[in-house]
């Protein structure tokens, strides 16, 4: 009857404290839901309904990279990249890591349990109530317990957390959102692997047609210095004008050792992307001029939500943070654990599979709640608020850079047509001036420095002419990439 009403005090102390415990912590969950909650709903901001006056839905980020790049050698390299390039294959190791992690959270949500053996010796001493209990006891009639007594072990440990307020399982649900947000990293550095190696070797095809332009501009310029040479000769201009031909055709092969010192260091930098060592990429150049930048089809700024990985993975690093605060909040709440043992003991190894003498068991619970500790578990509580918010509006400043980054490329795309239409005049009309110069030239009716001067502007307008197309495309690259599409 005593030990009935000494367990029923200990279980009405036992709610005496839960309830305490969970009044108090409520109010604390209170206090820092009202410090923190308004910061976040003042400042969240509604997307745009459209990026221009269009409302096409269609959007080019559903469109596989496959279809999108329509150069097989293209395909080729960005194929080759995405099996190859080492910070993808370090971006895979750390999926892996966040994997581990979900492993470990669903670990805590089931008992602990060990299966042991174990042996020591003990000697207590004799003026102690355990050892003037074995020194009047019997092991068997007429054996004393031994003064040294042994003691092995044979058995199963078990402990248990009840995640009663769901602690572990709110962490679990943390580290499954960041194994996500993992996933949508990866997916994030192929988008960028895709649109970079696409821009470079838009870049490379550039720098190809440059380097023809260049060379294309010293057989004229040499055509003309033989000229010069001739009229010299005849006593038509000085050798002044012949020296400034010469410095002009050194002046344009310095520019094709610099072209082909770009398109060296190009050819390098997509290797590097594809995790190789330097060698030639193979590529055809004539298609730069014939092949036009692909039309992209915007969609509506909320499709950024689904199909821009860095958005995907901001939200789920926000939900992750979400998690942790309710792990924090239950801190502040009791914990209730349960352990147990059973095997067998005995102080000699022949005894210890004897049963059902040697036969050892232990059943333990607790409750414990935090007294002393509470102003730490009100910091982690704080800090686990504050990263919440910080991830908010990370999440909308990730959804803000996406509709800008979109924005800025479509108007890119306009204006670069405008741009490379008058850029298409102005290399016709310098086309023209050549050859009226050399015309003139040739009669007397213009000096050479006319000429020099008009082969100079061509050579500049053809080049930013191929600059200008080179820009086109890396522009659809870009609002493709900005879109969200290339990962898929």
């Amino acid at each position: 009857m005593k030990l009935i009403n000494k367990i029923n005090i200990i279980a009405l102390l036992c709610l005496v404290i839960f309830a305490t415990s969970c009044k108090q912590y409520t109010r604390l969950q209170d206090k820092y839901q009202q410090k923190f909650t308004p910061v976040a709903s003042k400042n969240t901001k509604a997307i745009p309904a459209t990026f221009n006056e269009s409302k096409d839905s269609l959007s080019a980020a559903n469109i596989k990279w496959k279809d999108f790049f329509e150069d097989k050698n293209l395909s080729s390299l960005i194929d080759i990249a995405l099996q190859n390039n080492l910070e993808l294959m370090m971006t895979l190791q750390d999926i892996e890591l966040a994997r581990n992690q979900i492993k470990l959270r669903e670990s805590f949500l089931l008992p602990t349990t060990s299966v042991g053996i174990g042996t020591g010796v003990e000697k207590v001493g004799l003026y102690t109530s355990q050892g003037a209990g074995d020194a009047s006891a019997e092991i068997r009639p007429g054996q004393k317990v031994p003064e040294i007594l042994g003691d092995f072990q044979l058995g199963i440990r078990s402990s248990w957390e009840i995640d009663v307020f769901k602690k572990f399982r709110n962490a679990k649900k943390a580290a499954l959102a960041r194994f996500l947000a993992t996933v949508e990293g990866k997916n994030f550095v192929v988008t960028n692997l895709v649109a970079e190696i696409a821009n470079s070797y838009y870049e490379l095809l550039a720098l190809d047609n440059q380097l023809d332009i260049i060379k294309e501009t010293i057989v004229l310029q040499k055509n003309a210095l033989e000229i010069v040479k001739i009229q010299k000769e005849a006593a038509v201009v000085t050798e002044l004008a012949v020296k400034k031909f010469e410095a002009e055709v050194l002046n344009s092969q310095s520019l094709e050792f610099d072209i082909q010192q770009q398109i060296k260091e190009n050819e390098n930098k997509i290797n590097f992307l594809l995790g190789r060592f330097p060698q030639a990429i193979p590529r055809d150049k004539s298609t730069f001029n014939t092949v036009l930048p692909k039309q992209v089809k915007e969609g509506i700024p909320s499709q950024l939500l689904g199909n821009r990985p860095d958005i995907k993975q901001a939200e789920l690093q926000l939900f992750a943070t979400d998690c942790n605060v309710k792990v924090a909040l239950a801190e502040f709440y009791p914990s209730f654990n349960i352990s147990g043992s059973l095997g067998f003991q005995a102080f000699k190894p022949r005894f210890l599979l004897n049963t059902p003498q040697s036969i050892m068991f232990g059943l333990l619970g607790d409750l414990a709640a935090p007294v002393i500790n509470r102003k730490a578990i009100e910091a982690e509580f704080s800090n686990a608020k504050v990263e919440q918010v910080t991830a908010m509006f990370n999440y909308q400043k990730t959804i803000l850079n996406g509709y800008v980054e979109v924005s800025n490329e479509l108007s890119n795309i306009q204006n670069l047509q405008k741009l490379y239409d008058i850029k298409n005049k102005e290399v016709e009309a310098h086309v023209k001036a050549i050859d009226i110069s050399n015309d003139l030239f040739k009669s007397a009716r213009a000096d050479y420095f006319e000429v020099l001067l008009t082969q100079r502007d061509a050579l500049a307008s053809k080049l930013e002419l191929t600059e200008a197309k080179k820009r086109q495309f890396n522009a659809v690259v870009n609002v493709y990439r900005a879109l969200g599409g290339g990962w898929k």
